[in-house]
């Protein structure tokens, strides 16, 4: 059981739409040792659809490990601002995912949404590269 976890996810799709797959890496949250990693293939889908399913797969995942409190660091904006209910989502296939996710997120006592940049997210985009590379 892990009370508290800290989780990378990135999605990414080579063309938009194109190939696309998620990547999640799973940290304790008090000792930031490794708990897993993983990614998934999507099939063609966009960016965007990619970078929402990585974060719902987290708490699924986080769900299924008992968490209470998990932080996300994801480098889409995007998906940040809009799971924080800072932006709207126009777009009907992420009003869907939103829906999605902000239930996940009722299941917890706590969710963190934090945005990073690119750079501070390289094992999470290792999974969405060797998940594409292996589709290629």
């Amino acid at each position: 059981m892990q009370s508290s976890l800290i989780i990378y996810t990135d999605g990414g799709a080579r063309g938009n739409p194109g190939p696309a797959a998620t990547g999640v890496v799973i940290l304790e949250g008090e000792t930031k040792e490794p708990v897993e990693r993983y990614g998934e293939f999507l099939g063609k889908q966009t960016n965007n659809y990619a970078e929402y399913m990585a974060v719902i797969s987290g708490l699924k995942r986080a769900s299924a490990l008992h968490a209470k409190v998990v932080t996300f660091y994801c480098d889409s904006k995007l998906v940040v601002e809009q799971l924080n209910r800072n932006w709207k989502v126009k777009e009907p296939t992420l009003q869907k995912l939103f829906m999605e996710a902000y239930n996940l997120m009722q299941g917890f006592d706590r969710v963190v949404l934090t945005h990073v940049r690119r750079e501070k997210n390289k094992e999470a985009d290792a999974e969405v590269n060797k998940i594409l590379d292996a589709q290629m």
